[in-house]
């Protein structure tokens, strides 16, 4: 079918692509010339340029474009199916690197059936798409590996062979060792599922250089392949619904809406191997491999959408849960921006399966993301900040803190900053980027109140007085009911000149600073109550005026104030 036109080609293509071959010769000599006549450049340039131009460095060879559009090993996979699909066999053989004397039509078409009955070309990605091809594949340098043809005795490999040209252009091509190897295997003309099953009305019919049966194939495979898919992961989904809760003790954590996108995931896997069984004509089948990853790349992006919004509302009901609600808006946030990066990448990926050159692009979009961060690096400190405070946990709304010269309540902890409520009951905001760099003191994380009180008594008590007083007072201390065994201890801390000071130190338990200050308050008394027992004297600051008289030669009188504990 595809070579019914074969034979009826003339001459005239192949001495088109001679003339346009050696035009582009032309063309390059007389570029040559004037450069050099410009530059004024000597015989002895001219012959260091011709050296160049022989050697056929990697430098020059990029500069010459090929007039199949052979540089690069994707662009002769391109090249070569666009022949076929065009039924030019003509120019099909210029992709085949071929051996004199050998039948250049017959080799194109063993090729296209051996291609169309089991061969599997990459996915046009994946294929290299520089003049110098893969250099880490494991490959001679002039070979570069495209795919693989599945024949009944043997798995030949689709090699192309770098070559140069007459002018030094670098080209690829399919190498004569795969050529031979499928004129040596057992692939046969057998009809295949499409020809056998397919309306005799569609056969040998054509629509924009396609075989029309084959595209009505390739539609109702694609339709079975999403239906089998769906109903496969909807019978899965069930049998989890109904196992999941008696095994984890909990509810399935997805629903019904994730079938679909897996289902056209699915198809995407599998689409081309079954129109590889099914016998679709590889002219179509890499075209419909295209639309097919472009179409497996947006399931997969909205596949990855729905368990991410799976994930983010599952944290955000656990923190209205917990009572932890400053995480809710730093969630939202992350929620935005991994599925902006999603789509992102998925529209890198779509437009490159479409044949975009997204270099510059990229580029651009990294350039104008450096200058945006530049411009808002306050902005993004603050959010790097809140994600620190949120992450970190230094506070809770809720929590009494110290930070620098200020303390207060935390009322809200945002995108950008964070608010406190000091004790005079003004409101503080905080930027975020600031306020997780600060020292930040957090009241409401201790677990018990320090209670520090010192006494000052006069140093008329005697020593033996004062040893019997230290130890019954701390004993005392010590089986309050208030006080723990954190560290609870009464001792001289100074000794002064006028007076010396008894520490009282203990740990308290409270749930608050009110209960804690109601407990110190109680513990105060009963420790003054029980310094009344001995016979120990506070010592309080006074002060004596002394008015002294003056002499009756002088007329004014003398104060002096001193003062005196006693």
């Amino acid at each position: 079918m595809f070579f019914s036109n074969f034979k009826s080609l003339n001459a005239g293509q192949n001495e088109h692509a001679l003339s346009s071959h050696a035009g582009v010769r032309i063309i390059f000599g007389l570029l040559l010339v004037i450069v050099l006549t410009l530059t004024g450049g000597t015989a002895q340039a001219a012959d260091e340029e011709s050296a160049l131009t022989n050697s056929g460095s990697q430098d020059n060879a990029e500069e010459i474009i090929d007039p199949f559009g052979r540089q690069t090993p994707r662009s002769t996979v391109q090249g070569f199916i666009k022949a076929l699909a065009e039924n030019n066999a003509s120019l099909a053989t210029n992709y085949l690197s071929l051996n004199s004397g050998e039948n250049s039509v017959e080799s194109v078409r063993q090729l296209k059936l051996a291609l169309d009955a089991g061969g599997r070309l990459d996915a046009e990605l994946q294929i290299n798409n520089t003049p110098s091809g893969n250099l880490a594949d494991q490959l001679p340098p002039n070979l570069e590996k495209v795919g693989t043809i599945t024949a009944p005795d043997q798995v030949i490999d689709i090699l192309l062979v770098r070559k140069v040209s007459d002018h030094g252009g670098p080209y690829w091509q399919i190498s004569s060792d795969t050529l031979q190897a499928i004129r040596n295997s057992n692939i046969a003309a057998k009809p295949s599922l499409i020809d056998k099953y397919t309306l005799k009305p569609l056969q040998n019919k054509m629509i924009g250089g396609y075989n029309l049966a084959d595209i009505f194939a390739v539609f109702l495979l694609a339709i079975f392949c999403v239906a089998a898919a769906y109903v496969l992961c909807a019978v899965l989904y069930f049998i989890l619904k109904i196992y999941y809760p008696k095994v984890r003790n909990k509810p399935l954590p997805i629903d019904f809406k994730f079938i679909l996108p897996m289902a056209l995931v699915i198809t995407s896997l599998i689409l081309y191997e079954v129109m590889v069984y099914a016998g679709v004509s590889v002219t179509v089948r890499e075209p419909v491999n295209r639309i097919k990853d472009i179409v497996g790349w947006f399931a997969s992006t909205w596949l990855l959408l729905r368990v991410v919004d799976a994930i983010f509302s599952r944290a955000e009901r656990q923190s209205y849960k917990k009572n932890q609600t400053e995480r809710v808006s730093i969630l939202s946030l992350l929620h935005k921006l991994v599925k902006a990066l999603l789509l992102i990448l998925a529209s890198i990926f779509i437009f490159g399966n479409l044949g975009f050159d997204l270099t510059t692009g990229i580029a651009a979009l990294g350039v104008g993301g450096l200058a945006l961060a530049l411009g808002a690096q306050k902005m993004i400190e603050n959010l790097v900040g809140s994600v620190v405070v949120v992450a970190d946990q230094p506070v809770r709304v809720g929590d009494y803190c110290k930070f620098g010269d200020l303390e207060g309540t935390v009322v809200d902890i945002g995108i950008r900053s964070t608010r406190l409520r000091t004790l005079n009951r003004t409101i503080v905001t905080v930027p975020n980027g600031e306020f997780s760099s600060m020292s930040i003191e957090n009241f409401a994380s201790r677990d018990m109140f320090h209670f520090l009180h010192n006494i000052y008594i006069k140093r008329n008590v005697d020593a033996t007085t004062l040893e019997n007083f230290l130890k019954e007072m701390e004993e005392f201390l010590v089986n309050h009911e208030l006080t723990n065994s954190e560290w609870t201890q009464v001792r001289i801390a100074e000794l002064r000149q006028d007076s010396m000071v008894i520490e009282f130190r203990a740990y308290i338990y409270a749930s608050g600073a009110d209960e804690f200050y109601d407990k110190q308050t109680q513990l105060l008394i009963e420790i003054l109550k029980e310094i009344e027992k001995y016979p120990i004297e506070h010592a309080l600051a006074t002060q004596r005026m002394i008015v002294e008289s003056p002499d009756q030669d002088n007329t004014g009188s003398i104060f002096q104030v001193e003062d005196d504990n006693d």
